[in-house]
C-alpha cells in the first residue's frame, strides 16, 4: 500500500530503511559530540611553523607573580610548549616532562638516553622532541608512551617543526671527536610512522630549528649558509652565505627571512630569492631567534640588549639593556615582549616604547625561550626549574588523571607518571574546563539533522 494518503503521524518510520538511517544519524552524532575526545592542542617552539614568536594570551596580561615552579634534575634550556592544559618541556636530566599548566603537578615523564636541550612540539596528540642520545622521539601527549623513535645519526638540539604530517629536524655532531659534523642533515620524517621521507645533507652541524613557510623549509648550518629547501621534495631552492655561522633559528614573515648570525648581525633575506635586503649590526653574536609582529622585529644579542628594529628598513626603534647576554628568544603577546637574560631575569617590555613593565628573578641564567598561554608566561631556567609567571586564570583545558606507567619497549627510554615532590605552588582559585571536542561541531550538525528527520518521519 502506498503511504501517500497516510497521515503524517502514521507514516513515521513506515519505511524500515528510513527508520534505520535516522537512528544511525542520531547514534553517530551523539558519539561525535560526547565520546570522541580531541587530541592535544598543537604547540611548538616560537608559537608556529614560521617561528614568529607571537602568542595569544586570552586578553589576559601576565604579571610578575610566580604561580608555581617545577624542579627537574638538570638545567632547563629547552623552551616549553603549552597545549591542552599541559606544559611540555625537556631537561638536562634526560627527561621530557608533562606538567599541569594550572597546578604545576607532574602528569608524566619520558626518559631518554641523554640530555634534552631540544624544545618539544605538540601536534595531533603527539609530542616530538630530540635528545643528545641521537634520537628523535614521538611520544603520546596524554600518556607519555613512546610511539616511535628515529635514529638521527647525531645529537639532536634542533627543535622539530611539524607541518602537513611531516616532522622536520636537524642533527648535530656524532660525538665529542666529531669536530665538523660531516653528517649534519635536515630530515623530513613521517609524523605517524616515523619513517624517513627525505634527507638533505648539509655537511656540518645543524643545531638550530627549522622554519616552514609556504612549502619551504628554512634552516641555518655551521657551514655559514642559510638554506631554503623544498618541504615536499627535499631539493635545495637557494642558499645564502652571509657572515659567519648561522647559529640562530630564523623567522619568516611577509616574504622575508629574519635570522641572527655569529658575525653580530641580524639579516633580512628575501624568502623567495635568498637576496639580502638589509642587515643590522649589534655589539656581539646574535643567537636569539627574532620575533616579528606589526612590522617590527624583536631579538636579543650577546651584547646584553633586546632590540626592536623596523622590519622593512632595518632601522632601530629602541633597545633595552639587560644585565647580561640575551640568548633567550623573545615572545610577544598583546603589546608586550617577554624575554629571558643571563642576568637571571625574565623581562616584560612594552613593545611600542621599550620600557620595562616588570621583571622576575630566577636563580640562574634564563636561556630558555618563554611561551605564553592564558595570561601565564612559562620559561625554564638554568637553576633547574620551569616557572609559571603571571595571572591566576582559567585553565586551558584539563586532561584525565593518569597512573604510573613504564614503557619497556626500549632499554634506554621509559615513561613514568607520578606526582612531583620538588614543586612549590601558590594556592589559586582554579576553574577547569573539559578538553575541547574536535568533532563536536560535526556531531552537533548531524544531531540537528537527525532530530529534523525524526520529526519529519
Amino acid at each position: 500500500m502506498s503511504n501517500q494518503n497516510i497521515p503524517l503521524s502514521g507514516r513515521r518510520f513506515s519505511n524500515p530503511c528510513s527508520r534505520h538511517f535516522v537512528i544511525l544519524i542520531l547514534i553517530v552524532s551523539l558519539f561525535l559530540v560526547f565520546v570522541i575526545p580531541a587530541s592535544a592542542e598543537d604547540a611548538m617552539f616560537r608559537a608556529n611553523p614560521e617561528h614568529t614568536g607571537v602568542y595569544g594570551n586570552g586578553s589576559i596580561v601576565p604579571v610578575n607573580s610566580e604561580l608555581w615552579h617545577f624542579t627537574t634534575g638538570g638545567i632547563v634550556y629547552s623552551s616549553p610548549a603549552v597545549g591542552n592544559g599541559v606544559v611540555y618541556v625537556g631537561s638536562e636530566d634526560k627527561n621530557l616532562y608533562a606538567i599541569d599548566s594550572m597546578t604545576g603537578k607532574e602528569r608524566w615523564r619520558f626518559t631518554t638516553g641523554d640530555h634534552i636541550f631540544s624544545s618539544p612540539t605538540v601536534a595531533d596528540g603527539t609530542v616530538y622532541v630530540g635528545s643528545e642520545d641521537k634520537n628523535l622521539y614521538a611520544v603520546d601527549a596524554a600518556t607519555g608512551k613512546e610511539k616511535w623513535k628515529f635514529a638521527m645519526g647525531g645529537w639532536v638540539y634542533s627543535s622539530p617543526a611539524v607541518v602537513n604530517g611531516i616532522v622536520y629536524a636537524g642533527n648535530s655532531y656524532e660525538s665529542l671527536y666529531d669536530l665538523k659534523g660531516v653528517n649534519g642533515s635536515l630530515y623530513a620524517i613521517d609524523a605517524v610512522t616515523g619513517k624517513e621521507r627525505w634527507r638533505f645533507v648539509m655537511g656540518n652541524y645543524v643545531d638550530r630549528s627549522p622554519v616552514v613557510a609556504n612549502g619551504i623549509v628554512y634552516l641555518g648550518c655551521g657551514n655559514e649558509n642559510l638554506y631554503a629547501i623544498d618541504a615536499n621534495t627535499g631539493k635545495e631552492k637557494w642558499r645564502a652565505a652571509d657572515g659567519d655561522w648561522v647559529y640562530g633559528s630564523p623567522s619568516v614573515a611577509n616574504g622575508v627571512v629574519y635570522v641572527g648570525n655569529e658575525d653580530k648581525n641580524l639579516y633580512a633575506i628575501d624568502a623567495a630569492t635568498g637576496k639580502e635586503k638589509w642587515r643590522f649590526a649589534t655589539g656581539d653574536r646574535v643567537i636569539s631567534s627574532p620575533a616579528v609582529v606589526n612590522s617590527v622585529v624583536y631579538f636579543g644579542s650577546w651584547d646584553k640588549n633586546l632590540y626592536a628594529v623596523d622590519a622593512a628598513s632595518g632601522k632601530e626603534k629602541w633597545r633595552f639593556a639587560t644585565g647580561d647576554q640575551v640568548v633567550s628568544s623573545p615572545a610577544v603577546a598583546e603589546g608586550t615582549v617577554y624575554v629571558g637574560s643571563e642576568d637571571n631575569n625574565l623581562y616584560a617590555i612594552d613593545a611600542a616604547t621599550g620600557k620595562e613593565v616588570w621583571h622576575y628573578a630566577t636563580g640562574d641564567w634564563i636561556d630558555s625561550s618563554p611561551a605564553i598561554a592564558n595570561g601565564v608566561v612559562y620559561v625554564g631556567s638554568n637553576d633547574k626549574n620551569l616557572y609559571a609567571i603571571g595571572t591566576n586564570t582559567v585553565a586551558l583545558t584539563t586532561v584525565p588523571t593518569t597512573t604510573r606507567v613504564t614503557d619497556t619497549g626500549t632499554p634506554v627510554s621509559q615513561v613514568t607518571i607520578t606526582t612531583a615532590t620538588a614543586i612549590t605552588t601558590i594556592p589559586v582559585q582554579q576553574i577547569t574546563q573539559p578538553a575541547p571536542l574536535r568533532y563536536a561541531p560535526i556531531g552537533a550538525v548531524l544531531l540537528i539533522f537527525g532530530i529534523m528527520a525524526w520529526k519529519r518521519h
